[in-house]
């Protein structure tokens, strides 16, 4: 077994192992027992990150693009050379099934590769002239500045990842607060920044407190840029106190994303991908798959058949069985959740066909749970359950899945599944999401924009949208010196 490193917070050039707030405890989920401690940072150390940011924005933004795109591209290189360590400390500290945390790893690595690139290729237009006085217009896209970056647990790699290397490809210094269960992972991932070369100050990191952290880095004077990653509560919070100090907010928070499945479908392809997608990483995936929409003709066998793929999955602690295929919630509080979710099901509409309670021994393990008819009102119909439930519905008419699909005010992905082309253009144009995937589910990639609308939060990353984020517009306009 991989040991556990020492957590350690990087503020500036100097790697910090003791919290002027203490320490806290980290977890191995799958287990419940205590596998390190991570440094809580103090106000004082957060005072210290933000100067260093702020010190090293001058140089870092005017670095030469082909300068920052080496360091970007060597970190990337050694993500890759360092993937299976990084993949077996990730699966310590939150569960995930070892194939999954190489899989992310290799993918955060690929993320960091494309925008690097974007350092490279954005390099502003000119626009034409109206007058014959007028020399040149041209637009560039400049650093916005130091920016803060808060990252959940449930992809402890990818996340960050995409965060830094769009905030660093673009010019600004970045301090990123990681999820308090998850520090090593994103420990490890800095590591690869520092040791590319990448200058004092321009990368910090540090662990502790969420709300005094956000807080505290929010409403600093430095601070020109937030980027979140989580709850659709806590987005909100982080984006009103950006707004106070009218500074730029990307926020990716909470999905609750419909799935469409036409009479017309690949049937077994069909049910195959979305037993196999829905319970990746134990259902804690933002634009997980959860309400199943199905033509009535279809719904009875689906229901079966997902059911019966389900109950086939192995479940246990990928710390010590790279076999499994899906490991544990990642803390105490979401297995709670799960339990209080499925609880509320029993009393309302709806039918749980498979799984629907947590495993016994130690371990935040719930199992692959089916529900069958439940109430569009439940719940589990409203709220997203971020774990491994899965909610099946029949419908009549493809204009009547889209109404339950858009009901929601979450808008991060939506899916479809269909082999009419017509249903295929109807589906794409009117469910409402930042993001929709026709016949697959595959909705992130390192040169597409990952990003929602409503309650699902506003902006995107990846692609040169998690680029231009960290950048403002700047016209330069030239006349000539004399008429």
């Amino acid at each position: 077994m991989t040991a556990y490193p020492t957590v350690k917070m990087l503020i500036g050039a100097e790697w910090v192992e003791s919290g002027g707030d203490g320490s806290m405890a980290v977890f191995n989920p799958a287990t419940e027992k205590e596998i390190g401690r991570a440094p809580k940072v103090s106000k004082e150390q957060l005072d210290a990150a933000l100067a260093a940011a702020g010190e090293a924005f001058p140089v870092w933004s005017k670095t030469p693009a082909i300068e920052r795109f080496r360091i970007l591209r060597k970190a990337a290189d050694l993500l890759r050379e360092r993937t299976e360590t990084i993949a077996r400390v990730m699966t310590l500290e939150m569960g995930k099934p070892h194939a999954q945390a190489v899989g992310e790893t290799a993918g955060a690595a690929d993320l960091i590769d494309f925008l690097a690139e974007e350092a490279k290729r954005q390099g502003g237009r000119l626009v034409p002239v109206r007058s014959h006085n007028l020399l040149e217009q041209r637009v560039t896209q400049e650093p916005v500045g130091p920016a803060v970056l808060f990252t959940p647990w449930n992809f402890p790699i990818n996340l960050p990842a995409k965060k830094i290397a769009g905030a660093l490809a673009a010019g600004c210094t970045a301090i990123l607060k990681p999820a308090e269960t998850t520090p090593a992972t994103a420990q490890m991932l800095a590591e690869c920044f520092v040791d590319a070369g990448l200058p004092s100050g321009v990368l910090n990191i540090v662990y502790g407190d969420p709300a005094m952290i956000s807080e505290h880095l929010i409403t600093a004077q430095i601070t020109r840029k937030v980027s979140f990653t989580g709850s659709t509560a806590v987005g909100k919070q982080l984006g009103a106190l950006a707004a106070q100090g009218l500074k730029r907010f990307t926020s990716e928070l909470g999905g609750h994303a419909p799935v469409v499945i036409g009479e017309s479908a690949d049937f077994e392809r069909t049910v195959a991908a979305c037993a196999a997608t829905k319970f990746r990483n134990a259902g804690q995936v933002c634009v997980s798959p959860t309400r199943f929409l199905v033509a009535r003709g279809i719904y009875d066998k689906f229901v079966a058949e997902f059911a019966a793929r389900s109950q086939k999955l192995k479940i246990g602690d990928a710390s010590v069985d790279d076999s499994v295929d899906m490991g544990p919630l990642a803390h105490k509080g979401r297995l709670e959740a799960m339990q209080q979710l499925v609880a509320s099901m029993e009393a309302d509409e709806g039918e749980i066909v498979s799984g629907g309670k947590a495993l016994e021994g130690p371990g935040h393990f719930f199992t692959p749970t089916i529900i069958a008819g439940p109430s569009l009102k439940s719940q589990f119909m409203t709220e997203e359950p971020f774990g491994p439930v899965a909610g099946i519905v029949p419908y009549d008419t493809i204009e009547e899945a889209v109404e339950i699909a858009n009901s929601l005010r979450y808008g991060l992905s939506a899916y479809a599944f269909t082999s009419s082309l017509d249903e295929s253009h109807y589906l794409g144009n009117s469910l409402r999401a930042g993001m929709v995937a026709i016949n697959h589910f595959a909705v992130g990639s390192p040169e597409t924009p990952f990003g929602g609308v409503g309650d699902s939060g506003f902006g995107s990353e990846s692609g040169v949208e998690g680029y231009l984020g960290y950048t403002e517009t700047k016209l330069v306009t030239v006349a000539k010196s004399a008429p």
